[in-house]
């Protein structure tokens, strides 16, 4: 396993850690993860990619691990704010222009970046979350149920169980999205070490609530959201993978996709992966990376 080198930059709104692996002059890399997870869902892509060429960094996404924003009023997990972090970090750390490797809330947070900031991103891989559900139309009722969750939070009492039982909570989603694996409890003990940030609980109900608009659009990032809300095109080479097995974002809800990519644009399937490809098939994740790469060169 390649050496992690743990780090952080302090901006104005917000204290990001992240970590480090591989060559600092080399091609940089974001590793975006979900919700619920931790950047320790992507040590075994990690493991498996050419650290010699590539810088990689993999940062823990506001509301997990130390990160922590600093003003009241940017607490949010809304697309723009998941967004501003990236580019905050990627300023930071002087890179005008990276890949971004997302899944989940991390898929969301690639795609926002690519919005908001076409010119930054050289190549995406979404993994689960796709840009557009449904190819912009209601979801069917399917869907609905596999987002139980999302509605859940959108109410009081949903919101006080969560926050009373998130670790909990958060393990019996991994068992239902990807139900064809048998993770192990340290897999799970690792992740939710990320869970225990004072924002944790507060970011996740936002995104989710600004999601159905049941909370508002925070102002410091209500220009990206007019953005976003257009839902402009991406045109960074973009690959898009899948799980077959996926019971939270269902295989069909990223079908009729190509119309919001001028880019190149692929969408793959990993049979009987489920919600957290980059965990149960790391392999198939790291030689999607590598062929992000060689398309976007």
């Amino acid at each position: 396993m390649p050496k992690a080198f743990a780090r952080s930059i302090a901006a104005p709104q917000i204290d990001l850690h992240y970590l480090e692996y591989g060559n600092p002059e080399g091609a940089p890399v974001f590793l975006l993860h979900g919700f619920p997870d931790s950047p320790a869902t992507w040590a075994k892509v990690v493991d498996r990619l050419d650290t010699k060429r590539l810088r990689l960094i993999v940062p823990y996404l506001r509301g997990t691990g130390k990160t922590l924003v600093r003003l009241t009023e940017h607490i949010s997990g809304q697309g723009t704010a998941l967004a501003s972090d990236v580019l905050t970090l990627a300023d930071a750390l002087g890179l005008e222009r990276f890949h971004l490797v997302g899944q989940d809330w991390g898929s969301t947070a690639a795609f926002a970046t690519a919005a908001l900031a076409p010119q930054r991103v050289a190549g995406i891989l979404a993994l689960a979350s796709p840009y557009i559900q449904y190819g912009g139309k209601t979801e069917p009722p399917m869907q609905a149920h596999a987002f139980w969750y999302q509605w859940y939070f959108n109410t009081a009492h949903g919101a006080k169980v969560f926050a009373e039982t998130t670790t909990n909570f958060c393990e019996a989603l991994w068992k239902a999205w990807s139900p064809n694996w048998n993770f192990s409890k340290q897999d799970f003990a690792e992740a939710a070490t990320a869970f225990n940030n004072p924002q944790f609980v507060a970011i996740v109900l936002h995104y989710y609530q600004h999601r159905y608009k049941t909370a508002p659009s925070l102002p410091p990032y209500a220009m990206g959201e007019a953005v976003l809300g257009v839902r402009p095109a991406i045109t960074a080479p973009t690959i898009f993978a899948y799980g077959t097995a996926d019971a939270c974002n269902l295989p069909q809800s990223s079908e009729a996709q190509a119309a919001w990519f001028r880019g190149p644009y692929e969408r793959i399937a990993l049979k009987g992966v489920g919600h957290f490809p980059q965990r149960e098939d790391p392999k198939a994740v790291a030689r999607l990376i590598e062929r992000l790469l060689q398309k976007s060169a």
